[in-house]
């Protein structure tokens, strides 16, 4: 089997839209994963970005996130509406920030079963689906062209099951699937340089009881 590149997917489909700036609902784990992918695709697309995580089981880590993604937003903004020379930018430009519903209860019961299963395996799939399922409905409603997820910028999410997970939804769906790979081209590593730049939170663990689990048993 041919190992798909991503990122080149992504690169191609961007080099055929010729100046035309597609919708894009994108879906954001925290504030550091969100800081290249923002950044990056900003350049191509009008961004709805949405906050929806109902694997973090602590809810005032659920809030931490979700207010120092707002905040990173804000910063973006700014700087793009100095980049244009105004106090702020024309509606289109300005990424836009939505918040889904915290539904941890959701979360625990489509992974009863597999609480202790290695960080990784299909608990992980399971979670990553939610959140896709979650981001593709809501572009179909909202009427966003495309959807996306930053999951894949970690190097310890699975980028393939990330996209094949994707592509069923959009068919599914009926919404245009973005193919990602936000690790490469250095991604994971301008991420780190922004979040210090920006001093941004980075959290240590991906949100839910049963990963932090297995780290503190590692420890």
């Amino acid at each position: 089997m041919i190992r798909r590149n991503y990122q080149k997917e992504l690169e191609a489909l961007i080099n055929g839209l010729n100046g035309r700036r597609p919708t894009l609902l994108l879906h954001s784990c925290c504030a550091p994963c969100s800081s290249y992918c923002l950044r990056y695709l900003s350049g191509y697309f009008d961004i709805t970005d949405m906050y929806y995580n109902p694997n973090i089981t602590d809810r005032e880590e659920y809030d931490k996130r979700s207010l120092e993604l707002q905040r990173l937003i804000g910063i973006y903004n700014s700087e793009r509406a100095r980049e244009y020379g105004g106090a702020s930018l024309p509606e289109e430009l300005s990424i836009k920030y939505i918040e889904g519903e915290y539904e941890p209860g959701l979360f625990f019961s489509l992974v009863k079963g597999l609480e202790d299963v290695p960080e990784g395996g299909k608990r992980c799939y399971i979670c990553y689906e939610l959140r896709l399922r979650k981001a593709a409905l809501t572009a179909r409603e909202k009427g966003l062209e495309y959807f996306t997820t930053t999951l894949s910028i970690s190097p310890l999410k699975n980028a393939v099951w990330i996209n094949e997970i994707g592509e069923r939804l959009s068919e599914e769906i009926g919404v245009k699937h973005l193919p990602s790979d936000f690790k490469k081209r250095d991604g994971f590593k301008i991420s780190t340089e922004l979040s210090a730049r920006y001093g941004l939170y980075r959290q240590d663990y991906c949100g839910c009881v049963f990963s932090r689990r297995q780290e503190n048993q590692l420890k």
